[in-house]
């Protein structure tokens, strides 16, 4: 099973040196067990482009459905044999990169 772990936080590349060390490592971990499939991080909301192009629509325009000061600074998708196994891989990666982490499952 897929899942996404999102990091939470209120600036982007907002790491310092031990908890790159720290997220390296956990990367590492999920490589050699086989549960890596991608992670990076991402720009903050302000960066963001919203694109409608339902029907006959195409409008765009900055900024992001996110209002709120904290935010998806980044994401891993990993490989879980269940629920419970990707609930401690999102411990550890949250443990890794001293943040939150939200955990969804991939459809």
């Amino acid at each position: 099973m897929r899942f996404v772990l999102f990091v939470i936080d209120d600036a982007t590349n907002s790491g310092n040196a031990e908890e790159m060390a720290a997220i390296d490592a956990f990367n590492e971990s999920l490589r050699v067990n086989g549960q890596w499939v991608f992670a990076c991080g991402i720009g903050a909301p302000n960066t963001a482009t919203l694109v409608d192009g339902r029907g006959n629509t195409t409008e765009s325009e900055s900024g992001s459905l996110i209002s709120d000061d904290t935010f998806y600074t980044g994401f891993w998708v990993i490989d879980a044999a269940n629920r419970a196994e990707a609930e401690i891989l999102a411990l550890t990666g949250s443990r890794a990169c001293n943040r939150r982490v939200e955990l969804r499952p991939l459809l």
